[in-house]
């Protein structure tokens, strides 16, 4: 593309859905960040998101690898779930993950389902799976302390939060 041709589809381009959320009173949750439609089918992209956005530490790269694949590998062995799970990993800006299920799907849906998967991540002892140069590009960049220590804290300081018939961590702030 020619840079006349850049420059006019920038002056066209809107803000992206995700760009429009108020990042200053974002609270860690569980939040329906898109819903895309395929054909007749539609995917719900979430946004769990783990840390008070531009408030709070943004988690290293280590933890989200180690988080990344456990989350993964659970999310895709689970029962109920697994044949829904299209996609689970970082945000770019390392304060949470999206996951991204088949179906048109609410935050109230999946409550139990993140809870599962992080008390899967704090408690899980041993190797991680995937962690292997065959198996990964990056595999020595893991923390399983610090993921365990982080899916801990998600589960009792900000899921926790969460109750039956509330929005409160389910919906994004206006």
């Amino acid at each position: 593309m020619k840079l006349k041709g850049i420059k006019e589809m920038e002056k066209k381009m809107q803000k992206i859905a995700s760009f429009t959320v108020n990042h200053l009173t974002l609270m860690p949750g569980i939040y329906v960040s898109r819903k895309d439609h395929i054909g007749s089918e539609c995917i719900t992209t979430f946004d769990l998101r783990m840390t008070a956005p531009n408030r709070e530490p943004v988690m290293n790269t280590a933890e989200c690898h180690t988080i990344e694949h456990l989350g993964a590998t659970f999310l895709r062995n689970e029962p109920q779930w697994k044949d829904r799970v299209i996609y689970f990993g970082p945000m770019g800006c390392r304060t949470g993950f999206y996951l991204i299920l088949a179906g048109d799907l609410e935050s109230s849906d999946i409550v139990d389902l993140i809870r599962d998967t992080f008390t899967f991540i704090r408690d899980y002892k041993g190797e991680i799976p995937g962690a292997a140069a065959r198996d990964c590009g990056n595999y020595l960049d893991q923390n399983l302390s610090m993921a365990s220590w982080l899916a801990k804290r998600y589960l009792e300081r900000d899921l926790s939060q969460i109750h039956e018939g509330s929005t409160n961590r389910l919906v994004y702030p206006d």
